[in-house]
């Protein structure tokens, strides 16, 4: 069959270098997609606001299966619309999306379901917030309500910080995604990430990953979309797997549909692995980024067919999804100036040499310039990724690949995945 994806960036360069492996996809299209993603899929010239455009391609090129990355499109209802149309979509409803579209809305459902996560509170102006932060104290979590592109989120560690990240949402910084706000419990633990397909009714388990958000080493400075993930993430044991689907993602898929908003297509949560177990942090509606991408590197099923499944309710037929025993670990390339304004069009080169060994550069935020070469177009730019026995190997292949790309105007984070490789070395010194 066809099959249509859309988006642009690293995420989706993953999903369509892992559809075009697929026994079901004849014809891979994407939009408006990227140089890397033009490697694996005819691109096309779609505005994804445009609904009607979207639904006109479809029905031209005879689409079986659109896949729609990003998460605005979803929360704009992009899914009700082609569903609507006859087609087959992999993305959860406007209703169900708003799991990612607003905090307050998933932190509410949390509380009817009886879902572990922090004590909040929603506010809807600055007095509000500030009255909320005397309450709460510090450290504390602000988050703007709405979509902010991974930016919304303030851990404060002081009360001033907080008081600095209100004004900051209330003052327009985030626009329509700071209408509202939440201020919620800082969480102590290590964060890791879970993954899971549904239909509505099925839940099929989809991976683990560890992600980095700071844009420093260390775990320093603003949070950004991530600077690097990788998978699967052994700190999320086999029993705290069950205890998330138990608890956090079966309560949250039965409650969606009790409430006529049934939730299909894949269920990203963030956690927070406290004392007294894994609490949920926030829901995303789409693979993340660029967790995505480690996913993708160890998945040895065939991608199209369990997308298609979810997308058609019928996931129970499947056998579960197979993924390498290896650790697939990313490190994302940011053009100088990310997380604030970053510097468009540094040159790029050398992906040919970093993929030389076995390593994957999936394109982020990448353009081709007037000369015909390949320049940066993003804050996000490469995601240099590889795959090992362990994740300090796999961490060592990736930085290897990493120093073969050649983009100046360019930073990475040098220690993705050193909590891991921390505990393997204390391992390692153990046995010997």
């Amino acid at each position: 069959m066809n099959i249509l994806l859309l988006g642009s960036g690293g995420r989706e360069h993953a999903l369509a270098w892992k559809l075009a492996q697929s026994r079901i996809c004849d014809k891979l299209y994407a939009a408006p997609g990227n140089p890397g993603i033009a490697e694996e899929a005819e691109l096309a010239s779609l505005d994804v606001t445009d609904h009607g455009a979207v639904t006109v391609f479809c029905e031209e090129r005879r689409i079986g299966l659109v896949v729609i990355g990003p998460e605005a499109p979803l929360v704009d209802g992009l899914a009700d619309t082609l569903r609507g149309a006859g087609f087959s979509v992999f993305g959860p409803s406007r209703a169900a999306a708003q799991l990612e579209g607003s905090k307050g809305f998933t932190k509410d459902l949390c509380e009817r379901a009886g879902i572990p996560t922090g004590a909040y509170e929603r506010v809807t102006s600055e007095a509000e917030a500030m009255a909320a932060l005397g309450r709460f104290g510090a450290p504390v979590v602000i988050k703007a309500d709405g979509l902010a592109a991974g930016k919304g989120v303030t851990v404060a560690m002081t009360v001033e910080e907080a008081e600095g990240a209100v004004r900051d949402i209330f003052g327009g910084k985030f626009g329509e995604a700071g209408a509202e706000a939440v201020i919620e419990e800082f969480l102590e633990g290590e964060e890791a990430s879970f993954f899971a397909l549904t239909d509505g009714s099925t839940i099929v388990p989809f991976g683990t990953a560890q992600d980095h958000k700071r844009v420093g080493e260390g775990d320093t400075g603003p949070n950004t979309g991530g600077m690097g993930a990788y998978s699967p993430a052994p700190v999320l044991t086999s029993l705290l797997r069950g205890e998330v689907i138990e608890k956090i993602i079966a309560p949250t898929v039965q409650t969606l549909a009790r409430e006529g908003m049934p939730y299909s297509g894949v269920l990203y949560a963030g956690l927070m692995l406290t004392r007294e177990g894994p609490k949920l942090i926030e829901y995303n509606c789409r693979f993340g980024d660029p967790e995505c991408q480690v996913l993708m590197m160890r998945l040895e099923s065939d991608l199209g067919e369990f997308l298609l499944a979810c997308a058609e309710n019928r996931l129970s037929t499947l056998q579960p999804p197979h993924f390498s025993h290896d650790t697939a670990l990313t490190v994302v390339m940011a053009a100088q100036g990310y997380p604030g304004t970053p510097k468009k069009g540094g040159h790029i080169g050398g992906i040919a040499e970093a993929e030389a060994e076995g390593a994957k550069v999936f394109h982020a935020g990448t353009a081709v310039d007037a000369s015909g070469g390949l320049a940066a177009n993003g804050g996000r730019v490469l995601n240099v990724t590889a795959r090992g026995g362990s994740v300090t190997d796999a961490q060592a292949k990736a930085y290897e690949a990493v120093d073969r790309v050649v983009f100046p105007e360019g930073f990475c984070r040098r220690d993705i995945g050193w909590r891991e490789v921390e505990r393997e070395a204390g391992s390692q010194s153990a046995k010997t």
